[in-house]
């Protein structure tokens, strides 16, 4: 059957002979497994969003079928992901991962960095119990947008988002390579899109949910959904958490809370008001600023126990997230839909630290010697924004074609002050004698030193306005061409200088369908990023500018619910910025960075992704780049050759049983470190796999225990040897969840 878009104004149904043949084990499965899948494909358009009587395919969808997968698929059919028109992940050209809610229970992903973590084609550097930050390709993702909405996230403080709890999240769609036309002035990394989720349930229901793990790691869950008026016209949800944990780290704990509460009214048969409210609190005591010391005074490599804290007792960590959204989604009778979307967020946080790692360089026998640095910290950010675009289908030459256009506008005040601690009127820093001995023994009984006066880090306002714009023109059955740009007006204003830039960011894509079942692809855009990082002087960098290119196959079976993508890339930026070892702004707690001159990434993914069978769920990525710049290896610490699976089978002679469980593995990485003489030494982490578990057992329609174990062989490895930071060492967690 062709691939064509049918004339007909009726849903045609077309079921081929369906034979599934796979050999898979953790480390291969067969190309030609896949080439026997039937030719399985959904066409979804402007008109499958807007619910109108528009002309829709569907390949592989037995007719009058009452089986419906998609609340335990990896996959989803449609998204607005990379333009913001409806497609299938087939007809979006470029790199797409989706993660699911069945994917985020099955591997217990309970926040946004667990998600991450597990996401083809995206790296994390741990540098302690409470930073992390993510790589794509290379180069830092800087990137998150809440139901499209962009927020800039610069990463020189901890406001808590990527702690965010999943639960009130119904997918995460995580875009590798530019996404210039979706969030404006940005990095080429990927950028991650958190979809929430909504009052739809025009019945009382929900779910309890309570897990015990490792390190008394305790958490409950309750998600409720009921109409509010007798039609179900009006709807409420609420989800509220509470999360208490210790840590493999000496005197960790963490206290989480989070409240997150929609309504959603049908103001008529086609418009929809959501209204929604998220509150999240984290307070953590004995953070890790950093790890612990790389040398002994000899400049011999340290090793010290994992669960070595290098923190103070009277140091913490405290983060409050407080959100409030607004969309209004209304679809006329032609097809089209319009979308205004409102939010407002203000981040605070608030912390006491001590940092040792690179200063301290005790003796190797006695663990005297150690120095520290002292410092309190908070700040505020708070960003407003308004997104408005409408999108349908036209006509043009005899051929039905999807338009979108929109504008843009957020305003963002980022506010932190700092306190360094001293010993003395003239020194920063807490000496040897303060710290005494730090060795495996280290308990943090340290006083707290002088604390200074407080003084501004920064305190700027950023303001974005953009206007944007795309289409898809079919210009032929196999063939379509997606073309766009967004123009950006970028300005700050504060205490690091004014900066105003304004920036035309282009998007073009082509897909060509080589059969029902497979498609080629190819999409460029150029790069445009302000950046928030500062030299050591305080001083933000001159912007991020650049190229991206992208191209590979993609291909789709069984109705969308399974998909594959093999992708290759090229980006070229200039200016990007990149971490001074040891220096921080004005003698503050904030990283410094310095502008490189250029630096360059290509490489290939893989992934695949979805239903293999109805019992069986998986999703295996692979990447390989090499990044460089003019001083040779770009972002070092960051692995160029990354697998990763998970899979979950549920068993066909017992269908309250399902097994699971996965691996990734990472290549070589190194820093280079300061020594005790004031040279450098590369020091490295080797390649390493990581194996998890997971069963869960359904022993009532309503009643499900699961358990996991992540690290299944306790592999021990560092995730940052600027100071080192272990990666987290075997753990395991019990869930039983009750729903209605």
């Amino acid at each position: 059957m062709s691939t064509a878009r049918r004339s007909t104004a009726r849903l045609i149904a077309y079921t081929p002979q369906v034979n599934k043949v796979f050999t898979l084990s953790l480390l291969a499965f067969t190309v030609h497994s896949l080439v026997t899948l039937p030719a399985a494909r959904a066409e979804a358009n402007a008109a499958t969003d807007s619910g109108t009587q528009q002309d829709v395919v569907v390949y592989g969808a037995p007719v009058n079928s009452s089986d419906d997968h998609s609340t335990q698929d990896y996959q989803v059919k449609t998204t607005r992901a990379a333009t913001k028109l409806l497609l299938t992940p087939r007809d979006v050209p470029q790199s797409l991962s989706v993660i699911t809610q069945q994917r985020m229970q099955d591997q217990q992903l309970q926040t946004i960095n667990d998600v991450l973590n597990n996401t083809t084609g995206i790296t994390s550097e741990q540098d302690d119990s409470e930073r992390a930050y993510y790589y794509s390709r290379g180069f830092k993702l800087t990137n998150f947008t809440y139901d499209g909405i962009p927020t800039s996230m610069g990463d020189a403080w901890n406001y808590g988002d990527t702690a965010s709890d999943t639960s009130i999240y119904d997918r995460i769609e995580v875009i590798r390579g530019a996404t210039g036309l979706m969030t404006g002035a940005g990095s080429p990394a990927a950028s991650v899109n958190m979809v929430r989720k909504h009052a739809d349930s025009k019945t009382a229901t929900g779910s309890l949910d309570a897990s015990y793990g490792s390190w008394n790691k305790q958490r409950y869950i309750a998600d409720l959904s009921t109409p509010l008026n007798e039609s179900g016209s009006l709807r409420g949800r609420v989800i509220a958490g509470y999360q208490n944990q210790d840590s493999w780290l000496d005197r960790y704990t963490k206290n989480t809370k989070f409240l997150y509460g929609t309504i959603d009214a049908d103001l008529s048969e086609r418009t929809t008001l959501s209204l929604a409210y998220d509150y999240q609190d984290a307070d953590t005591s004995n953070p890790t600023w950093g790890g612990n010391p790389v040398f002994y005074d000899n400049g011999t490599l340290t090793h010290y126990r994992r669960g070595l804290n290098s923190a103070a007792d009277w140091t913490y960590y405290h983060t409050t997230v407080r959100k409030v959204y607004a969309d209004l989604v209304h679809h006329f009778d032609n097809g089209w839909s319009t979308h205004l979307n409102g939010t407002h967020a203000e981040n605070t946080f608030s912390d006491k630290l001590l940092y040792v790692g690179y200063l301290t360089k005790p003796d190797m026998d006695s663990g005297e010697g150690a120095d520290g640095f002292g410092s309190k910290d908070r700040g505020k950010r708070e960003l407003t924004s308004v997104d408005g675009y409408a999108s349908g289908p036209f006509k043009l030459l005899g051929r039905q074609h999807q338009l979108m256009f929109g504008v843009n506008y957020s305003r963002q005040h980022n506010a932190t002050q700092s306190s360094n601690g001293t010993t003395s009127d003239d020194a920063s820093e807490i000496t040897a004698s303060d710290m005494g001995i730090f060795n495996n023994h280290w308990n943090g009984n340290i006083a707290q030193p002088t604390w200074g006066d407080w003084y501004q880090n920064a305190n700027d306002i950023i303001r974005q306005k953009s206007a944007y714009a795309a289409a898809r023109f079919s210009l032929a059955d196999p063939l379509a061409l997606i073309v766009g740009a967004r123009y950006t007006q970028y300005r700050s204003d504060g205490s690091s200088g004014d900066m105003e830039k304004n920036n035309t960011m282009p998007y073009a894509g082509i897909v060509y369908d080589l059969n029902d079942t497979w498609s080629a692809y190819a999409s460029y855009t150029s790069i445009f990023q302000p950046q928030t990082y500062r030299d050591s002087s305080g001083h933000y960098l001159s912007p991020i500018t650049g190229k991206s290119y992208e191209t590979g196959v993609k291909s789709a079976w069984d109705d969308g619910r399974l998909t594959a993508t093999f992708a290759i890339f090229r980006i070229e930026q200039n200016d990007v910025g990149q971490e001074q070892d040891g220096v921080y702004v004005n003698n503050s707690s904030e990283q410094a960075y310095v502008a490189t001159k250029g630096a360059r990434s290509k490489g290939a993914e893989f992934e695949l992704n979805g239903a293999i069978t109805d019992n069986l769920q998986m999703t295996f990525g692979a990447t390989r780049y090499v990044a460089t710049d003019s001083t040779g290896r770009y972002s070092s610490n960051q692995p160029q050759t990354v697998f990763k699976l998970f899979s979950r089978y549920q068993l066909p002679t017992l269908p309250a049983l399902t097994v699971g469980g996965g691996f990734t593995w990472q290549n070589r990485v190194f820093w280079d470190v300061q020594t005790p003489d004031g040279n450098t030494q590369r020091v490295y982490q080797g390649s390493y796999p990581l194996a998890n578990l997971f069963t869960r057992y359904q022993v009532t329609k309503q009643v499900a225990v699961q358990a996991n174990i992540n690290n299944l062989f306790d592999r021990g490895y560092y995730t940052y040897r600027n100071s080192d930071v272990y990666g987290q060492p075997r753990n395991v967690s019990v869930n039983v969840s009750y729903k209605f």
